[in-house]
C-alpha cells in the first residue's frame, strides 16, 4: 500500500515527463560517472601512486557492488516503500560519490565505490519500478521514451566530460559532479513520488541472497577479467565454471522456495523471457559498440580523446531524435516486427562500422554513429517495455530485481567481448584498423542471433503497451 499523502495533483502529462526525468536523471549519474572514470583513470593512477592497471579496480569494485547488490532492491522496496529507498539510494550514491573525490588512498576509494555501488544498485531497478507502477500499460512507452534520454547521454557524454574536467581541474572533481544532479534529483522525488509498496512483504531470502551474490560476483569478475586481465592465466578461465556451478546451486534453490531473491520463475511469461534472456543477449552486441568506437577513432584514426567524443556524441543526437517516434513504430509494427528491425538494423550498422577509414569523411562518421544511437534507442526502448508488458502489477518488483541483473551482465559482457576480441585479433602486435574492422563485423552477428530469438514473440504480445492491435482494428473499421 502507499503513503498517506494526498495524491499529485499535477497534469498527467507533465507530471509523466517529471517523474520520468527524474527516474532518468538517476541513470544519467551512474552510466555518466561510469564513462567518466574510464578516462580518467591515468590521471587516478598517478594521483595515487599505483599503476594504471591496478586502478581498473575502481571500475571493478563498482560493477561487483552492483552486481551483488541489485537482487535486494525489489525485496526492499516492496518492504519500505518504492520512493523511500530510491530517495535513500540517490542519497548513498551522491555521497558515495562526493567521498571518492576526497579519498586519500586507493583502499579508501574503493570503499567508496562499494557504497556508492550499493546506491547505484539500488537506484536504477527501483527507479524503473516507481516507473512502471505510476502510470497505466497503456502510457508506459511514453514514460520509458522520456526517461531513456538522459540515460542515452549520460554514457555517450561521460568521455567528453571526463577528459575537459580531468585535463583542466584534477579527476576529484568527475565524482563532485554527481552531487547537483543527485541533490536536485532528491528533492523533486521527495516531492513527487509516491511510496508504492507491496502489501505483505516476505521474509527475506537470506540464504538465495549469499548464494547468488557469490556466483554474480565471480560472474563479474570473470567478466571484468575477460575485458581487463587482472588475474592472469587458467585462474582467471576458472572463474567462469566456478560462476555457472555457483549460479546453478542458486537456481536449485530458488526451485525449493516460494520467496527466492531472484525470482527465476518470472522467465515463464514469455515477453519477459524474451525480454531479459534474448534482449540482454542484443544488448551485449550494442553495448559493446560505444566501448569499440572512441577506441577506433583515438587508437585507429589518431584522434584526439575530445574530438572523438564529439563524434561519439552523435549517438545521444540519434536516441533523442528517434524518441518522437517510438510510440507512432510500436503502434504500427508491434513489439515483434520492431524488435527484430532494430536488431537487424543494429548488425549492419555495427559492421558498417568497420568499414569506416580514418580518411572516411567526418559527415559520413557522424552519420553512421547518428544511426547506431537511433536503432540502440529503438531496441532499448523496446526491450524496456515488452519485458513488462504482461507481467502481474504484483510482481513487477520481483521483476525489476532479475531484468536488472540481466542487464548488469549483458553490459559487462558487451565492453568485456569488445576487449577480449580486440585483444584476440591483434595478438602481442598493435591494434591496426584492421582489427578493429574485423571486431565490428564479428560483433555485429551477436544482434543478428538475437533477431532471429525476437521471432518468438507473437505479432500481439504486449499489444496493451505498444497499441498495435487497437491500431489494427481501427485501420480496418475504417
Amino acid at each position: 500500500m502507499s503513503d498517506t499523502r494526498p495524491p499529485v495533483t499535477t497534469p498527467y502529462p507533465r507530471r509523466a515527463i517529471t517523474v520520468a526525468l527524474i527516474v532518468g536523471c538517476a541513470f544519467f549519474m551512474e552510466g555518466l560517472d561510469s564513462t567518466m572514470i574510464a578516462v580518467s583513470i591515468p590521471a587516478m593512477a598517478k594521483s595515487l601512486g599505483q599503476t594504471p592497471l591496478r586502478l581498473n579496480l575502481v571500475i571493478a569494485t563498482y560493477l561487483l557492488s552492483l552486481a551483488v547488490f541489485i537482487p535486494v532492491s525489489g525485496w526492499i522496496a516492496d518492504r519500505l516503500g518504492a520512493r523511500v529507498v530510491f530517495c535513500s539510494a540517490v542519497a548513498i550514491f551522491t555521497a558515495g560519490s562526493a567521498l571518492c573525490g576526497v579519498a586519500s588512498n586507493l583502499p579508501v576509494l574503493l570503499a567508496m565505490r562499494v557504497i556508492q555501488g550499493f546506491g547505484g544498485a539500488m537506484m536504477t531497478p527501483v527507479g524503473r519500478l516507481i516507473l512502471l507502477r505510476s502510470f497505466p500499460r497503456s502510457d508506459l512507452v511514453s514514460a520509458m521514451n522520456w526517461m531513456t534520454i538522459p540515460a542515452m547521454i549520460g554514457p555517450t557524454a561521460g568521455p567528453i566530460v571526463g577528459g575537459f574536467v580531468t585535463s583542466w581541474f584534477s579527476w576529484r572533481a568527475i565524482f563532485f559532479l554527481n552531487l547537483p544532479v543527485g541533490v536536485l534529483g532528491l528533492a523533486l522525488a521527495i516531492r513527487l513520488f509516491e511510496n508504492f509498496r507491496a502489501p505483505a512483504p516476505v521474509r527475506f531470502d537470506l540464504r538465495g541472497f549469499f548464494i547468488c551474490g557469490i556466483g554474480l560476483a565471480l560472474l563479474e569478475v570473470a567478466i571484468e577479467n575477460l575485458g581487463r586481465p587482472l588475474i592472469p592465466g587458467m585462474l582467471g578461465v576458472a572463474f567462469f565454471p566456478a560462476a555457472l556451478a555457483i549460479l546453478a546451486v542458486y537456481g536449485w534453490h530458488a526451485r525449493q522456495r516460494q520467496d527466492p531473491v531472484l525470482d527465476l520463475a518470472l522467465l515463464r511469461i514469455r515477453t519477459f523471457r524474451i525480454g531479459t534472456v534474448t534482449g540482454g543477449l542484443c544488448r551485449v552486441g550494442l553495448d559493446a559498440v560505444p566501448f569499440l568506437l572512441p577506441l577506433l577513432f583515438q587508437i585507429g584514426f589518431g584522434m584526439s580523446p575530445v574530438q572523438s567524443g564529439l563524434l561519439t556524441f552523435a549517438s545521444s543526437v540519434g536516441a533523442m531524435a528517434v524518441r518522437p517516434f517510438a510510440g507512432p513504430l510500436l503502434r504500427s509494427f508491434g513489439f515483434r516486427r520492431l524488435l527484430v528491425g532494430t536488431a537487424f538494423l543494429s548488425a549492419a550498422v555495427t559492421a558498417a562500422c568497420g568499414l569506416l577509414q580514418a580518411d572516411s569523411a567526418v559527415w559520413l562518421i557522424v552519420t553512421l554513429v547518428f544511426l547506431s544511437g537511433c536503432v540502440r534507442s529503438g531496441q532499448y526502448l523496446a526491450l524496456n517495455t515488452v519485458s513488462y508488458a504482461d507481467m502481474p502489477a504484483g510482481l513487477l518488483s520481483k521483476g525489476t530485481s532479475v531484468a536488472g541483473v540481466a542487464q548488469q551482465v549483458a553490459r559487462g559482457f558487451g565492453v568485456a567481448v569488445g576487449a577480449a576480441l580486440l585483444a584476440v585479433i591483434a595478438g602481442p602486435t598493435k591494434l591496426t584498423v584492421g582489427d578493429f574492422r574485423l571486431a565490428f563485423f564479428l560483433i555485429g552477428l551477436i544482434p543478428l542471433v538475437a533477431g532471429l530469438g525476437f521471432l518468438r514473440l507473437t505479432p500481439t504480445d504486449g499489444a496493451a503497451v505498444s497499441g498495435h492491435v487497437a491500431a489494427q482494428r481501427r485501420a480496418t473499421a475504417a
